[in-house]
């Protein structure tokens, strides 16, 4: 390792600032107790820093301008840009893209070293003028995040150095400003040796991509304070505790000063406080005191992300004279956390469910510059899809932020901004040289975020490795908060966590250990800080996770891997815009599409299993206790709200046709209970062949904050079990009319009135398919047994997984085996001139008994289509592929919808009748994939404008998957972005058996349960129909 007593500060982790302020809660200083109920941002005493300024870009420090900071620097000729922004989307240097590689300037075989030739410097100018009501008051500048280390100046004089880029740095420079044209200068360091530190799995950029502020003081301030509470063993009444800390900055002895607390619940009680507490400030010159408050608040509205209520806290300074000098605020919520003797994680003593996303800080245009709006929405899309806890993977984030998750209701698990990956078996472990770095990012963030009841959990940092290191920073975590639990996955051997946290876990796995656990009589809750990896076509078997959190009580739940596609919005040679990942900057190392795991997309439109995790995390069940008596049950999993808040609505499908709707009374379930409901389904006409399906919804009776009146919170849908014996049939004998057919040399040509197939003797398959006189098929009807990569199939380990009964990779022999096919039978019974039937079969590769297709082609043109076959080599995909007309571009299905399912992630899919446009049907996966299937499904066709085409119908009762694309098979596997598929005149149109499970229980790879594969040496057979539709 380099000599850590090195002169420059960004290469020397023993120093991570200079001059830089204790860390401290969020606050700014208000002028009187009335202007608390502003934003912070509108305080007389704050002035953003934030807009345009001039910058300056260079490669390696030695060609930094490095007298830029002086007042007569002519900046003139730099370019403009604004903060805060990452500067590699301003068009300075690359992002870099990579998981657990450092960066190469980060020189991991010398370190703490960063590589003098490439270290991009951005340097920074500005002019400010402070407000004309600062007079007299101390100055301070907030920098709120910057990346990696930088350097500042005012007005020529240099005032100090940070490092630690996701918390706060905060200079006090009362001596260094002067009231108008001041200049502020900072150099901005993309690495340094804090880079070590910040090794996520995220992309790599720098500047100052949060805000900047000036606020300012009176000589005497409340620099900090921290408000928490106790309920008692009812969770009913509560001790509110308060420590402020009243720093002087004068010269003077401050005596009889008074700090009086009062706590409001809105600003039209801010005369009539709920308390009212004071105590005496008495200051040495230049000294700091701590003051301790307390006091019972009776019957508070508890904070929780169901229903969080929050008090606003009022801190005033009043000098012996009575005047009033400063008032600070803070939003707060009566709110306990505790972790149960049966490992459960109680919320004001309630058993709660992590039902969790991770989520990075990230704007496909902005990168990590995420502005409040985004934020805002964010958080307005996770409590739509049932989502209640947020993990900041991994670090704080943007103070404002916390705020939003405590006034809509979300639980956070606040992580440290400290991840070693690459590095983890080497630090920081127990090496002292990086102690104080890791406790500081550890304390930086307990300290300004302290105060937010959405803050449950405190994480010590995220693949890490483990050691005395993180000893001491839990040490020092609960030095400043003993209000909540600590969490730590790195802790492999469970030595200092509150909380067994496990990444990736399948549900078998998850089970056994929570087992196993209680047997040892560790009764710690264990949680999945990261499982359900949702990259690309994914998110399978989730409904299996929740099972066992409902069902293990020590279980208490997880959070997806993870939130957004982390893709940049990029423009390509030809001008068409698309979303880049590792690799399409140039970036090196890299780790190429990686880092699109989201079950959003980069903009926030769903990906598909997003309706997966909605569904499956929904806080509201039905449950059927007699379907033949209608007779259900309503499960409110709420844990502190009942159910009034909802409309319940039934509606009675027939063959997916609506036939009856209704409501349900009031069914006001109160919170963790149940309640039994009868709805009345009297007058229906049961039909032969027909199947019915009863669907019960749960909406919002009014405008939420995060949701419209009539919003669905929850659904779930029944099969009924008319019995087919009590039905009278309707099916009748058809006489079809008379086939034509012609047996010629290559081809059979079959013809009726309105019809006309053609199916090749050499080849065995329908080579042409007319109805009405127009063209179905563009291409012959084929086998399939290939499926376009998604990627959990590509894999990125070798490895064997026992609850997989190993791992699906790729068998590239089947993408061929179509192809290859050779015709070994080929026989006509044309016996019956109205139903004409022909057998074939195959030698195939990866079969040992052949491939059997047989046709039966009645006189009105309809087609049944029989698939036999007995795989030697487990498959991804069987069915059947063609490409028809593209005039044919509406599907209208009977089966799941509206969106894409696949065999273990359907949960979310409703059966009904569903219709759009072919180019509707597909999903663009940032990187293209297999997508666009539709599961169970019954019937399907496709259609122009004027409702002619094809009915698709499954005949043997398997149902069907079908899928859709304005592309071809090819296109689609030769794309590596969306913007590179080729979109076709015609449609490539798959009919399924079944393609095998996405998986996703782990991070690429094809972990794919053994209920939703294709195995070897098992009989597949599947029928269906293709028909003419008028």
């Amino acid at each position: 390792m380099k000599d850590s007593n090195k002169k420059l500060e960004w290469e020397n982790p023993k120093i991570i600032g200079i001059n830089k302020l204790k860390p401290h809660c969020t606050l700014i200083p208000f002028s009187n107790e009335e202007s608390c109920f502003i934003s912070r941002k509108n305080s007389l005493y704050y002035h953003s820093l934030n807009g345009v300024w001039k910058f300056n870009w260079v490669k390696k420090p030695m060609d930094r301008p490095i007298d830029f900071y002086k007042e007569d620097f002519n900046d003139k000729k730099w370019d403009d840009i604004d903060v805060p922004s990452n500067w590699q989307l301003k068009g300075y240097g690359i992002p870099i893209y990579t998981n657990i590689k450092y960066p190469y300037s980060i020189d991991t075989e010398n370190i703490p070293g960063i590589d003098h030739n490439y270290n991009p410097v951005g340097s920074y100018r500005r002019r400010f003028k402070l407000p004309e009501n600062w007079d007299g008051r101390e100055i301070f500048i907030h920098f709120d995040g910057v990346k990696s280390g930088f350097y500042l100046w005012i007005n020529g004089k240099k005032v100090g150095y940070s490092q630690g880029s996701m918390t706060p740095a905060e200079f006090k420079i009362t001596d260094f400003v002067k009231p108008s044209d001041n200049i502020i200068a900072v150099e901005v360091y993309r690495w340094s040796d804090g880079s070590y530190l910040e090794d996520q799995d995220m992309w790599r950029f720098s500047g100052i991509f949060r805000d900047v502020y000036l606020f300012s003081t009176p000589k005497v301030h409340i620099r900090d304070f921290f408000i928490s509470s106790k309920l008692d063993e009812n969770y009913q009444n509560a001790i509110i505790s308060i420590q402020a800390k009243v720093k002087n900055y004068s010269e003077q002895i401050v005596e009889d000063f008074n700090l009086q607390f009062s706590l409001v619940k809105d600003k039209f009680n801010i005369n009539t406080p709920i308390i009212n507490l004071e105590e005496k400030v008495n200051l040495e010159k230049l000294s700091e005191v701590s003051l301790n408050f307390k006091s019972e608040v009776k019957n508070p509205d508890l904070w929780s992300a169901e229903i969080p209520n929050l008090y606003l806290a009022i801190i005033s300074l009043y000098n012996s004279s009575g005047k009033l000098i400063e008032t600070e605020c803070a939003r707060i919520g009566f709110r306990s956390v505790e972790l149960s003797s049966n490992g459960e994680l109680l919320i004001n003593g309630k058993s709660v469910i992590i039902k969790g996303v991770n989520r990075h800080e990230h704007d496909p245009d902005n990168g990590r510059a995420v502005s409040y709006q985004t934020m805002e929405e964010d958080i307005k899309l996770i409590k739509k899809n049932n989502i209640n806890t947020i993990r900041t993977s991994h670090y704080p984030n943007h103070p404002d932020f916390y705020d939003l998750c405590d006034e809509y209701g979300i639980y956070v698990i606040d992580e440290c901004n400290l991840e070693s990956h690459g590095l983890r078996e080497k630090l920081p472990n127990s090496d002292s040289l990086w102690e104080e770095a890791c406790c500081d990012r550890m304390i930086r963030m307990v300290e300004r975020d302290k105060n937010h009841p959405s803050i449950i959990i405190w994480s010590l940092g995220n693949e890490a490795g483990f050691g005395e290191v993180f000893r001491k920073m839990k040490k020092k975590t609960l030095n400043i908060d003993q209000t909540r639990p600590i969490h730590y996955e790195g802790d492999y051997k469970n030595e200092i966590t509150d909380i067994i946290s496990y990444m990736y876990y399948p549900p078998r796995t998850i089970k056994l250990n929570a087992k196993k656990n209680l047997r040892k009589n560790d009764c710690r809750p264990i949680m999945l800080c990261e499982y359900a990896h949702a990259m690309g076509n994914s998110l399978g078997n989730f409904q299996e996770y929740m099972d066992y959190f409902e069902k293990y009580e020590n279980i208490i739940g997880g959070c997806i891997w993870d939130f957004v596609d982390q893709g940049l919005r990029k423009i390509s040679d030809d001008g068409r815009e698309f979303w880049a990942y590792g690799g399409d900057f140039g970036d090196e190392p890299n780790d190429k599409n990686f880092c699109i795991n989201g079950i959003v997309m980069p903009d926030r439109k769903p990906n598909p299993s997003l309706f997966e995790v909605k569904k499956v995390y929904q806080p509201i069940k039905v449950v059927p206790i007699d379907l033949y008596a209608n007779k259900y049950e309503i499960i409110n999993k709420y844990q502190f709200i009942s159910l009034n808040f909802i409309d319940f609505k039934w509606e009675l499908t027939a063959n997916g046709k609506l036939i009856k709707e209704g409501r349900i009374d009031n069914p006001n379930v109160s919170p963790g209970s149940r309640k039994e409901i009868i709805i009345k389904l009297s007058n229906i006409e049961k039909k032969a062949n027909t199947e019915y399906h009863l669907k019960i919804t749960s909406m919002l009776k009014e405008n939420h904050p995060w949701a419209e009146k009539g919003f669905i919170v929850a659904w779930d849908q029944f099969k009924l079990p008319f019995s087919s014996q009590t039905i009278i049939s309707e099916n009748k004998k058809i006489k079809y009319p008379k086939i034509k057919m012609q047996d010629q040399n290559d081809v059979l040509i079959l013809a009726g009135d309105n019809f006309k197939v053609i199916i090749g003797k050499n080849s065995g398959v329908i080579e042409e398919l007319e109805y009405n006189n127009q063209k179905i098929l563009k291409e012959p009807l084929l086998s399939n047994f290939w499926r376009v990569p998604i990627d959990n199939d590509i894999g990125l380990a070798d490895e064997d997984l026992e609850d997989f009964d190993n791992t699906s990779y790729i068998e590239f022999s089947w993408r061929s085996a179509a192809e290859e096919r050779k015709l070994s039978s080929f026989k006509i019974d044309d016996e019956n001139q109205h139903n004409i039937k022909i057998f074939t079969k195959f030698d195939i590769p990866n079969s040992n008994e052949g491939l059997e297709i047989n046709y039966i082609i009645n006189g009105n043109g309809k087609i049944t289509i029989e698939n036999k076959f007995i795989p030697n080599k487990d498959m991804k995909r069987f069915g059947m592929q063609t490409i028809i007309s593209g005039r044919y571009d509406k599907m209208t299905w009977y089966g799941r919808g509206p969106h894409e399912t696949m065999e273990d992630r359907k949960t979310g899919g409703a059966v009904g009748i569903y219709s759009c446009k072919v180019e509707d049907l597909v999903h663009n996966y940032v990187r293209p994939q297999e997508n666009g299937n539709r599961s169970d499904i019954r019937w399907c066709k496709f259609t122009d404008n004027e409702e002619m085409g094809i009915l698709i119908s499954d005949e043997g009762g398997t149902f069907l998957n079908i899928s859709a694309w304005p592309y071809t098979m090819e296109d689609l596997e030769k794309a590596n972005h969306i913007h590179e598929l080729i979109w076709r005149e015609n449609i490539t149109l798959n009919i399924d058996y079944k393609q095998e499970g996405v998986g996703g229980d782990l991070p690429g790879l094809p972990t794919v349960h053994k209920e939703y594969k294709l195995k070897k040496d098992k009989k597949y057979q599947y029928n269906f129909t293709i028909s003419p539709n008028y």
